[in-house]
């Protein structure tokens, strides 16, 4: 929807930006899926699970789609896409 009016939109994920969106800015999925591996194994060896600390993602990450910027007619600051994890073309 925010394509079809040409508005530009930031997401959440990066796999938003991957289908098109123009910016993705986040907490990175798979670091919080490995983080969980260890909660889980306490668990297994017999921790409580109230015992255990809340965690909150450490690790984020900003992906820009050139491609969509492009055909929304913006130009991305040099110093945005040199701080960015990903770029696609």
């Amino acid at each position: 929807m925010a394509t079809r009016h040409r508005l530009p939109a930031v997401y959440p994920y990066r796999l938003f930006a991957e289908a098109g969106g123009l910016l993705a800015y986040g907490d990175d999925l798979a670091d919080n899926f490995g983080r969980a591996a260890s909660y889980v194994d306490r668990i297994l060896k017999g921790t409580k699970p109230n015992e255990l600390p809340v965690q909150a993602p450490v690790k984020f990450e900003l992906v820009i789609n050139m491609k969509t910027a492009k055909a929304l007619g913006l130009d991305v600051p040099v110093h945005l896409q040199k701080i960015a994890e990903e770029i696609i073309e």
